[in-house]
């Protein structure tokens, strides 16, 4: 039992060093090749803390490794601006001028949802309170906000990539033939539609696929 406790112990301030070196200590802003080898140097840590019949020196020299490499390809990304794209990725623009960009949604897996979780975790309720938007090579998202934006309630999204919300159009008494009847007014199919997004107030954020969003308004079943 001391024994284990005291390999534990040993492998616990290696660990600490190791990461320290490598000038992160938060998960969150971990470029994607630096999660890689936490991961990896977390699995080697387990084996000789647990497994007595493994010398301790070995678990040790392997985490070494690890960091060694890190430093190699942290110098690379340094020197070669051409590895830190395909080692580390790069921004993807998300929302620019035009709306939302599906393109860059897709190269990333992400479909609308997603980026307006990520909105929302960011303080911005609607989607056009920003000018552009987009995720950091290590996913985070960030954004270039409007001044004048601001929440009066929380957009429901009605439409999502050509698939329309039937619960979010009943609550804001877009029935089927509404829906129709304006979609036919905005000279789209719904297929066609990237996005539409409805508050509180009728606010109404539409955006068809290849075109340029719109703010347009509506009578909506009063707010929520």
């Amino acid at each position: 039992m001391a024994l284990i406790f005291i390999r534990t112990a040993i492998i616990f301030f290696v660990l600490l060093l190791v990461m320290r070196l490598m000038g992160k200590s938060q998960i969150g802003e971990m470029q994607p090749f630096e999660f890689v080898i936490s991961l990896v140097i977390a699995e080697l840590a387990c084996i000789p803390m647990a497994d007595t019949s493994i010398p301790l020196f070995y678990g040790i020299i392997a985490i070494v490794t690890i960091f060694i490499l890190h430093q190699i390809v942290w110098l690379l990304e340094l020197w070669f601006k051409p590895v830190k794209k395909v080692v580390s990725g790069k921004p993807s623009v998300v929302i620019n001028k035009d709306g939302i960009d599906e393109f860059q949604l897709k190269k990333n897996n992400l479909d609308v949802s997603d980026l307006i979780e990520s909105m929302r975790v960011a303080g911005y309720f609607n989607l056009d309170d920003v000018y552009y938007g987009l995720y950091e090579a290590n996913g985070s998202f960030s954004a270039l906000e409007k001044e004048e934006h601001a929440a009066s309630s929380l957009p429901l999204t009605l439409i999502d990539r050509g698939k329309a919300d039937e619960q979010n159009c009943t609550r804001c008494g877009f029935n089927t033939d509404r829906l129709k009847q304006f979609l036919a007014e905005q000279n789209a199919k719904l297929k066609e539609v990237v996005v539409m997004t409805v508050n509180g107030e009728g606010r109404v954020y539409f955006q068809k696929r290849g075109e340029k969003y719109k703010i347009l308004q509506v009578e909506v079943n009063g707010q929520w």
